[in-house]
């Protein structure tokens, strides 16, 4: 959805209809995770994807039937479909996708939740997915309220719960009620999905790895904050990518900041002096933070090391540290241990093991981490 947001946000001030097709559910090896979305403009326009090109020719007939008739629809497309080769899904996986139109009609919050995903607050969406009378309808949850509903009070109290909880995760997917709301039934599919602000990267040091970092965590979809003590190195010309440049003793401003760290925050600390990256991982690694990762040689870690049990860093509060930092690559230069810090941040983040796929068995695409 954000991706698509910039375009569907057009056509809705235009007055034009449209329809969003939303990545429900995945099964074995789909290549895209619930809340992927694409959209399709009645004039024909497509922007977005679920599936990485699999199915998205019939996911855009779907929406253009779906623009005409204004009934929402759910679609499953997998290795059990007779017409799998001609869709395209070889994969091996299995997709559901819900494909809805979207006018000021039918969708009036929706000018809150594009409000909200400007504005970098968080906003879950939950929509009724079971075919029947109230597939399509709509609960958006808000921090400071909620609008719409899914035809049943007891059905919205159930799903604000379980929404306000997935977006405190940053998860999205399908769950299932009774009519009224009951729990451990099965009666009432409703996709919830999360439209949370974009995880933090906060790069440490201001050094041409930095700004290779930077440009990385840029690309993978990070909000990449670069500080440094050091004015004359801590620029906007030196760092261009980065979201912001901060002038400040990486502590003291990591210290400033802590209500910004959850378990998507990537902290990547390339001071490698100890003035400056002791105090910052002494604390650093008392937060939740995904990630943490320090550079510097064997030696200067080992040293590292020493001083931080000296502050008082427990040894549990030791391992969550990765350093020195990144996958060996054989990497050298700044964008090629870039990549390699990159790697390990998401070998993290999903708990891969980090191996050459041909040396692999099994799945490739393994569940998202909620």
């Amino acid at each position: 959805m954000r991706d698509v947001l910039p375009h569907v946000r057009r056509w809705y001030a235009d007055g034009e209809r449209f329809a969003i097709a939303t990545v429900i559910g995945t099964f074995r090896s789909a290549p895209r995770q619930p809340g992927a979305a694409m959209a399709v403009s009645a004039g024909g326009v497509a922007v977005g994807s679920v599936s990485g090109g699999c199915v998205e020719s019939d996911v855009y007939a779907v929406a253009q039937e779906v623009i005409r008739t204004g009934r929402p629809e759910v679609r499953r497309y997998g290795v059990s479909d007779e017409d799998m080769f001609a869709i395209g899904l070889t994969c091996g996986g299995v997709v559901e996708v819900l494909v809805e139109p979207i006018d000021p009609a039918s969708f009036a919050e929706f000018e809150l939740v594009a409000a909200a995903v400007d504005a970098g607050r968080p906003v879950a969406v939950a929509t009724v997915v079971t075919p029947g009378e109230h597939l399509g309808r709509r609960l958006v949850v808000r921090p400071d309220g909620v609008s719409g509903g899914l035809g049943d009070t007891g059905l919205d109290e159930a799903v604000l719960e379980d929404a306000v909880a997935m977006l405190d995760n940053g998860s999205s997917a399908v769950r299932q009620y009774g009519a009224h709301g009951e729990c451990r039934r099965t009666e009432v599919a409703v996709f919830v999905q999360s439209l949370t602000p974009p995880p933090r990267m906060f790069v440490f040091g201001a050094i041409d790895f930095a700004a290779a970092v930077a440009r990385v965590g840029k690309f993978l979809g990070y909000h990449v904050t670069v500080c440094d003590a050091r004015a004359v190195f801590a620029t906007r010309l030196r760092f261009p990518e980065a979201d912001e440049v901060v002038v400040d003793w990486p502590h003291r401003f990591l210290a400033g900041v802590l209500e910004q760290v959850d378990s998507r925050t990537a902290l990547c600390v390339l001071t490698h002096d100890p003035k400056f990256d002791v105090p910052l991982l002494e604390l650093a690694l008392r937060t939740n933070a995904g990630y943490i990762g320090a550079m510097g040689s064997r030696r200067t870690h080992h040293d590292r090391l020493s001083r931080l049990r000296a502050a008082g860093v427990t040894e549990d509060e030791l391992a969550r540290l990765s350093s020195p930092t990144g996958l060996d690559l054989g990497a050298r230069t700044p964008e090629e241990t870039a990549i390699s810090i990159a790697a390990e941040i998401i070998a993290t983040r999903s708990a891969a093991s980090a191996r050459p796929l041909s040396t692999t068995t099994g799945r490739i695409h393994t569940p998202a981490l909620s």
